[in-house]
């Protein structure tokens, strides 16, 4: 199926996107490419490719998600899987389980596939393209310097629809759909 590569997510504070080029500078590491700050976000839920003629219905299914704002914090840094680094993260605190349920729900009658690994916020700093060990070990190493990472609070008072235009120099986003939360 051909359509617009979309997503939904959360995009984060300018200010905390500046302090985590800063991290990234600090862990940078042969083999790991960081994804771009000012391109960061929470991914709630991909979507894949969405037929045009129906692009219109998921931009209203999520127009109907009634939430309040809810406070974050972005604090911690890890790595999926785990010894063999394939991505480094930004973890999150904050209820993005309740808003990452009313999207699934808002977008259940589209048949959109469900996550199989569950739902876990956090930011994607940086990918590893083919893990090897030296490259996780070093990864690893200066991941430990930021155990302790905190970066402060910050409000989730929107969400947008994405589309994804792969290209050469890596993604471009352009919100299709912004979603304002209810403040508390």
């Amino acid at each position: 199926m051909t359509g617009i590569r979309c997503f939904v997510a959360v995009d984060l504070p300018d200010t905390m996107r500046e302090q985590i080029s800063l991290v990234q500078k600090e862990i940078a590491t042969e083999g790991l490419r960081f994804v771009r700050p000012e391109i960061m976000h929470v991914t709630l839920k991909f979507l894949g490719d969405i037929p045009e003629e129906t692009l219109e219905k998921e931009v209203q299914a999520l127009e109907d998600i009634r939430l309040a704002s809810l406070l974050a914090r972005a604090k911690g840094i890890g790595a999926f899987p785990g010894r063999s680094i394939r991505v480094v993260w930004l973890g999150l605190e904050g209820d993005f389980q309740s808003l990452y349920l009313a999207v699934e729900q808002a977008l259940g009658t589209f048949n959109f596939p469900n996550e199989n690994r569950g739902f876990s916020p956090h930011v994607t700093l940086g990918r590893v393209g083919r893990p090897k060990p030296d490259t996780s070990r070093a990864i690893a190493s200066k991941m430990e310097r930021f155990a302790d990472l905190d970066l402060g609070k910050f409000c989730v008072d929107q969400f947008f629809l994405k589309k994804s235009t792969l290209a050469r120099g890596g993604p471009i986003y352009d919100d299709i759909g912004e979603y304002h939360l209810r403040a508390t």
